[in-house]
């Protein structure tokens, strides 16, 4: 038996035929002395082998706390998840003994922070923190955990790896540093990987570097991969599937291609319209007014009302039911036929 397969064993009720990641309604606040701010409130998502999901959102929607709350690494207190479920491979990860919890992290899902050089600890070599995941969770000598560090640093791309499993997080550029996070991420060879805005302050050109990797390292490894970003020109190429994300809420999700040729959501049209675009050169580029609402104070009804154009009295009074508009699709507007034109 492999160690990997001892490890799904030794978690009760993992069901290899289940879905991969189920989120359902997961619900987390945050209660501090300025109040109690819901910065998740009923995400339901789901991800499946081989499929990339983008969750998409302006700062503050609740993508990363998602992510943290899938992993279970929020800091309790002030953070508390106070409902919903995180259903992998059928186990409610939110119901597991931490011991259990923590076979399935890493081992089972991992994740890519926003930030490599806060990530990594800068008093050790790359190669000392990536052979740690195999000294720790495989029970390697120091000698092999070395030798599969350095084969991870040439699976991600970077030059001259044996001489560079001995430097230092400093001594590695910022899209060099995003590799070795990479590369820590998937050495237990995860089914889940989470990549928290992966290409956060890189240029463009290394950007497009970073995510041609990891769709290439999904490829080979059938990997469920949810993206979180703001930015909807990275996803545009890589995505399946996109959750729209506002206030806490997935507020529109369907298939990447309807996203971007028929947003059905007032908020993702909006996003859209704000994109430069070379067909509009000399035009004056949308913007959507106001900001978005303070977690500790979302209004009442669709919390996107205070800045949508098409809201009515009725936005500010109920909450928008989740319509299902295509077998794959739902959005969460009281005017879905006006956003679509139809």
């Amino acid at each position: 038996m492999t160690d990997i397969t001892a490890q799904m064993d030794a978690v009760p009720g993992i069901d290899p035929r289940a879905p991969l990641l189920d989120v359902r309604d997961l619900r987390v606040e945050f209660r501090t002395r300025e109040g109690v701010a819901r910065a998740v409130n009923g995400v339901t998502l789901r991800l499946h082998p081989g499929e990339t999901l983008a969750v998409l959102g302006e700062s503050g929607c609740g993508k990363s706390v998602t992510a943290q709350a899938i992993m279970g690494i929020l800091d309790t207190p002030p953070a508390h998840v106070t409902g919903g479920q995180v259903l992998y491979r059928g186990v409610d990860l939110l119901r597991l003994p931490e011991n259990d919890r923590r076979k399935v992290r890493a081992n089972r899902i991992a994740m890519i922070f926003q930030d490599a050089l806060s990530a990594l600890n800068p008093v050790y070599t790359v190669g000392f923190q990536l052979g740690e995941l195999f000294r720790v969770h495989r029970g390697m000598s120091r000698g092999d955990a070395k030798r599969r560090a350095v084969e991870l640093l040439d699976q991600v791309r970077i030059p001259d790896a044996k001489r560079r499993v001995n430097d230092y997080p400093h001594e590695f550029s910022g899209g060099m540093r995003q590799r070795v996070m990479i590369a820590m991420a998937l050495a237990l060879d995860p089914e889940v990987l989470i990549a928290d805005e992966p290409t956060t302050a890189l240029d463009v050109t290394v950007q497009a570097q970073i995510m041609g990797l990891l769709a290439e390292l999904q490829r080979e490894r059938n990997m469920g991969l949810m993206l979180i970003t703001h930015d909807m020109g990275v996803v545009a190429d890589v995505a399946d599937r996109i959750a729209v994300m506002y206030a806490g809420q997935v507020v529109e999700e369907a298939p990447v291609y309807d996203i971007y040729a028929r947003p059905a959501h007032a908020y993702t049209k909006a996003l859209l319209e704000s994109i430069p675009r070379l067909d509009l050169k000399g035009r004056q580029l949308n913007v959507i007014r106001g900001l978005p609402p303070a977690l500790t104070d979302i209004p009442r009804g669709c919390a996107f009302h205070p800045r949508c154009a098409y809201a009515r009295e009725i936005c500010g009074i109920e909450p928008p039911p989740a319509y299902q508009i295509a077998p794959q699709r739902i959005a969460s507007c009281h005017f879905v036929r006006e956003v679509l034109g139809v």
